[in-house]
């Protein structure tokens, strides 16, 4: 099913290209339907998101307890309020919850998986809503999350019979209903008119979990034209086929149809995301057309959310360490490191960590291959989400989390805990931001930032991040007042790719971070310092890695009061940097990116902790088994610098 709204003015509006690799725009017989946005700046402005948000439509959600629908989420994100689980008498959620600031653009991405049997399953006078399964996923006393999500720890998953019907054909036809209601939900949500408020974007999840690994993929359509049904692990049983059956699927519906495929939490992946599987046997010019399509598909990578960090870890051979690496993780560093082979059982943290778990890694594997195929399947600009399960797109307070989770993590004994079989509790937090540099709050603007990667991902703060590289930028470019059009003009934005120009200098970077103030009652944090992330081949064909700090002080002795979570010490409101790589690579490729971090500040855990007596802690506030403060921050996508093609 697709909409055509039929408002406004008829109006093509297509993503400008500001990386040197142009990417193709909409196509040109596609027509947006709506009024041209009274705000649209060319410089482009920073819009906050959530692209990785569960309502009772996905199975796991409804068996924690949530009764959100698609409607219910983008309420919420545009400052709603809603109820959250423990369920009265009536079933209506007992604990109210509402953003302190909207956001500015939402994907709802429920499971494509088991869409059908959900709605079967919940919907009183189907005819399998007495089946056995329908009854146990029902039940109180069993784990309807876990019974359908094993499932597709299968390489070829199969349906409930008794649900479904030998041919699965009753699942299919409850899955398209809902779909389309996914789809009329994001319509009815898109801010059409000249104010461009919000916007909405037809969404799924693909929830391929092979061997209990995490190869999980948000799946977000450009436009209300899109495939009648979502193309799920049952039909698309390894990303190649997601990859190949979505072009295929995107065109047959019809001019308009483009689609981005996010994938995220590597961190659970034992390698599996992102290991360059091109099958056996085959030629080198097929496996640089995977790795084509595979670039194509998927531009950036979900770095940050709900189940942690996957932007780097420390303790891999031959890669040094980086103190800021230890943010967020769920795994322990003594876990076994899987060498060269993928592992299994990461969605439980089981197996070995793999080097590929880590999007720094995969950054340099990308690299390596580039060179070796002529293409570069991992060019990856950075996002962060929240991975919500109660449909609250956007909720990462630190000051009072409410939880993600339904009755999981529902009160704060709950969430400091050791969790559950399928959550993880005191060492999971709030989720992260997808922040875009876009011309208008429109669909075409904010997709085209995604598909150039220039986007950043955030821990939670809404820190305005800037980032170009160039060859030529003025050492004074910071106190400028048209800086951000002169980098613009000279050199490439986050997510651009940077070609040798002969220069003899290394290339230049300008990077510029302002302070998150928080709200009232809320006061954000000020900034400690940005750091530049380099990742480079050397002359042996090495992947080599190197953090700098240039701008702020790594050392302004910031910390917090634990007692009561009060700041100490000095920070910055802004920081900004003009900085040329002192080593640069001219021969081989490289890529930077910018790591902007906050002072010192409580995590959520220890500011829950304080909620009891001292005597009376729960266990978890006390072991030792996550830090009690944290340093949030926002990382920007990179910018490849690479040899001229001459």
């Amino acid at each position: 099913m697709t909409h055509r709204p039929l408002v406004g003015w008829l109006l093509l509006v297509l993503a400008p290209l500001m990386s040197c690799e142009q990417d193709p725009p909409l196509p040109q017989d596609y027509l947006e339907q709506r009024e041209a946005c009274a705000e649209h700046d060319p410089l482009r402005k920073v819009l906050w998101g959530d692209l990785h948000v569960h309502t009772s439509y996905s199975f796991d959600a409804i068996s924690y307890g949530n009764r959100l629908d698609p409607h219910d989420a983008y309420r919420f994100a545009r400052g709603e309020p809603v109820l959250l689980p423990p369920l009265d008498e009536q079933g209506r959620g007992t604990r109210q919850v509402m953003l302190d600031r909207p956001l500015d653009f939402v994907g709802v991405t429920d499971h494509g998986e088991f869409l059908g049997e959900v709605a079967l399953c919940s919907s009183p006078g189907s005819l399998p809503y007495e089946s056995q399964t329908c009854q146990d996923f029902r039940s109180d006393s069993e784990n309807g999350a876990y019974d359908f999500g094993v499932l597709l720890a299968s390489a070829e998953p199969q349906r409930f019979v008794d649900v479904c019907g030998a041919d699965g054909l009753g699942c299919q036809d409850a899955a398209r209903q809902r779909w389309e209601a996914m789809q009329a939900a994001a319509e009815a949500h898109y801010d059409r008119s000249s104010a461009c408020q919000f916007t909405a974007f037809p969404a799924y999840e693909y929830t391929n979990t092979k061997d209990i690994s995490n190869l999980h993929r948000n799946v977000v359509f450009a436009t209300e034209m899109v495939p009648p049904m979502p193309l799920t692990h049952m039909e698309a049983p390894t990303p190649l086929a997601l990859w190949e059956g979505l072009r295929e699927a995107c065109a047959e519906a019809g001019p308009g149809c483009d689609v981005l495929v996010l994938p995220h939490n590597s961190n659970l992946s034992n390698g599996q995301l992102f290991t360059p599987d091109y099958g056996v046997g085959t030629t080198l010019d097929e496996q640089r057309r995977i790795a084509e399509l595979r670039a194509e598909m998927e531009p950036v990578v979900e770095v940050f959310q709900h189940k942690g960090d996957s932007e780097c870890r420390n303790g891999f051979p031959g890669v040094p360490d980086d103190p800021h690496c230890d943010f967020e993780k769920l795994r322990s560093p003594s876990d076994p490191l899987c060498g060269d082979e993928t592992g299994t059982g990461g969605m439980r943290l089981w197996g070995c960590s793999h080097r590929l778990d880590f999007v720094r890694n995969v950054l340099g594997e990308g690299l390596s291959e580039g060179e070796r195929l002529g293409t570069n399947p991992y060019r990856l600009g950075f996002i962060g989400s929240t991975d919500t399960h109660n449909g609250t797109p956007g909720l990462v307070d630190s000051h009072d989390f409410p939880g993600h989770v339904g009755v999981v993590d529902d009160t704060d004994d709950r969430r400091l805990s050791e969790g559950t079989v399928t959550h993880d509790g005191v060492i999971n937090n709030p989720g992260g931001l997808t922040a875009v540099w876009s011309e208008a709050n429109d669909r075409p603007s904010i997709f085209g930032a995604l598909r150039r990667r220039e986007v950043f991902a955030s821990s939670g703060p809404r820190i305005p991040l800037r980032f170009f590289g160039a060859w030529d930028l003025p050492a004074d470019l910071c106190g400028r007042s048209e800086r951000i059009a002169e980098a613009d003009e000279r050199g490439v934005p986050m997510g651009g790719v940077l070609r040798d120009g002969g220069s003899a200098l290394g290339p230049t970077f300008f990077v510029e971070a302002d302070w998150d103030p928080g709200v009232a009652g809320k006061p954000g944090t000020l900034l400690q310092q940005i750091q530049v992330v380099k990742v480079w081949l050397d002359d042996a064909g090495q992947v080599r890695e190197q953090v700098l700090s240039v701008a702020g002080d790594p050392d302004n002795g910031a910390d917090v009061d634990k007692a009561s979570c009060e700041p100490m010490g000095s920070g910055h409101e802004r920081l900004c940097s003009v900085w040329t790589d002192p080593d640069p690579t001219s021969t081989r490729p490289a890529l930077y990116y910018a790591r902007v971090l906050e002072n010192p500040s409580c995590r959520w855990s220890t500011r829950q902790c304080l909620h009891f007596p001292s005597d009376a802690m729960p266990p978890r506030c006390t072991d030792g088994s996550v830090p009690r403060t944290v340093q949030q921050r926002v990382w920007s996508s990179p910018i490849w610098v690479e040899p001229s093609l001459d």
